[in-house]
């Protein structure tokens, strides 16, 4: 028998979790403190998205892959802007890609889709508070106002980086939480279409300009535009704090990214008008209580952006939870714990190297010995497959574990040490003596 289902937060994991609910029989409403969504403006505060393998297998399962699709560009490479030259660098060994997707406009088609469906969204509720032993919700236009309480089943708490669901669950006794802030921000920047909805540079990049401690990034759009991300310390010589006047946003830009200079003619009244965001990661425990309420995408684990998992990560756990809940039909309790436990490792992996991943992207990327050791790596694995497999495509492009991914990725960053300390590197890196040496140490190396 179907369940009465509450979701509090109508974002992206939130609705296809929805949607694979629905699919399963259920009554699912969705709750979502303002407007609806499909008359809301995302610019100014969004990370564009990139879709990698996990998030397209939970979207091939509720049937939306193909729909997605048709509004997302594929990205096959880096295209890593240094200050007089760009170079190009692939993502997968395979030629895979990871596809730029609008976030605004994927959230409002989702909505549509789910509706389809025969979800309920119910727009402008605020939830002040949830009653995590009876199921119950609490909302009220003003939180100083009499709470109306709402019914169901089972809560899942689908609210983002500062859930009030998780909120709530903290103050049971043993609930662990964390929170840290990078000391760098983000602010939105847009590229503009050329003449004819022409793109300003090659539309199936990743483009990064990477400057070390700060570095700007920028996504293709269907309409041909890019939405640019600049991240950068608060404080500091070359910071959000030191750079206001229009004089010094200018000098700053013709210093460091003079081509993308070139391309952003409002640039002026965008760092202006745009916010500075934070960039957040949480960790947490339990997810769960017993068969009533359940966290699920950032509500349990926001992460940084710096591997382009955050989505990802939140759709693979719709994914692993309808698992369980498939294989548990009459016991919610045994289902939602199974999921917390699967899921909570990987969580922390992948928390792990989107941190790690910041450095790569914005000061490996421009050191000459990296992109080698990757070239290394990247010609080795399409060799060998069934020795190597590179972390990056470990965790964008296949479907194991980000727990194993971590595990593995540390033993081979031990092994190419090894291989980049060889005398003469840069002129052996291509040669059968380098292929040699690397299997050597992979097998001296299995039992790290």
């Amino acid at each position: 028998m179907g369940k009465s289902i509450a979701i509090v937060g109508s974002g992206l994991v939130g609705t296809v979790l929805a949607i694979a609910l629905k699919q399963l029989g259920h009554q699912v409403f969705v709750y979502e403190k303002g407007d609806d969504i499909r008359t809301l403006d995302f610019s100014g505060r969004s990370i564009n998205l990139a879709l990698s393998e996990r998030g397209w297998k939970m979207l091939k399962r509720v049937g939306l892959e193909d729909k997605v699709r048709q509004f997302g560009i594929p990205m096959h490479q880096r295209a890593i802007h240094h200050i007089n030259r760009e170079e190009q660098q692939p993502y997968g060994i395979n030629g895979e890609a990871i596809w730029a997707v609008s976030r605004g406009g994927l959230n409002k088609k989702l909505v549509d889709w789910a509706e389809e469906e025969g979800v309920q969204f119910v727009f402008n509720t605020p939830i002040w508070s949830v009653d995590v032993k009876r199921g119950v919700l609490f909302t009220s236009q003003l939180e100083h106002q009499e709470w109306k309480e709402i019914q169901h089943d089972v809560i899942f708490g689908a609210d983002g980086a500062y859930s009030m669901v998780r909120s709530r669950l903290q103050k049971r006794s043993r609930f662990e939480y964390q929170q840290a802030y990078l000391p760098i921000a983000y602010k939105e920047l847009v590229i503009p279409a050329k003449g004819g909805n022409a793109f300003a540079m090659d539309q199936n990049s990743f483009h990064i300009w990477p400057r070390k401690d700060f570095m700007l990034i920028a996504l293709p759009n269907m309409e041909g535009s890019f939405t640019c991300t600049l991240f950068m310390p608060y404080k500091g010589e070359v910071s959000f704090d030191a750079i206001q006047t229009e004089e010094a946003i200018t000098q700053f830009f013709k210093t460091y990214f003079p081509d993308a200079l070139q391309l952003i003619p409002n640039l002026i009244d965008l760092y202006h008008t745009n916010p500075i965001n934070s960039l957040v990661t949480t960790t947490c425990f339990p997810w769960v209580y017993k068969d009533k309420v359940a966290l699920i995408g950032d509500a349990a684990h926001a992460v940084v952006p710096f591997y382009g998992q955050g989505l990802n990560a939140g759709l693979e756990d719709v994914d692993v939870l309808i698992d369980c809940l498939e294989q548990n039909t009459s016991n919610w309790t045994e289902a939602l714990d199974q999921y917390q436990h699967s899921r909570k490792v990987n969580a922390d992996a992948i928390a792990e190297l989107s941190y790690r991943n910041f450095k790569e992207m914005s000061e490996q990327t421009a050191n000459p010995l990296f992109l080698l050791r990757k070239k290394i790596e990247s010609k080795f694995a399409k060799k060998y497959p069934d020795l190597w497999l590179p972390l990056y495509d470990r965790v964008t492009f296949s479907k194991g574990s980000y727990q194993e991914a971590l595990a593995i990725g540390d033993q081979q960053a031990k092994i190419m040490d090894v291989i980049m300390a060889t005398a003469q590197i840069e002129e052996l890196w291509d040669t059968l003596e380098i292929e040699e040496k690397l299997k050597q140490v992979i097998n001296e190396n299995r039992g790290i």
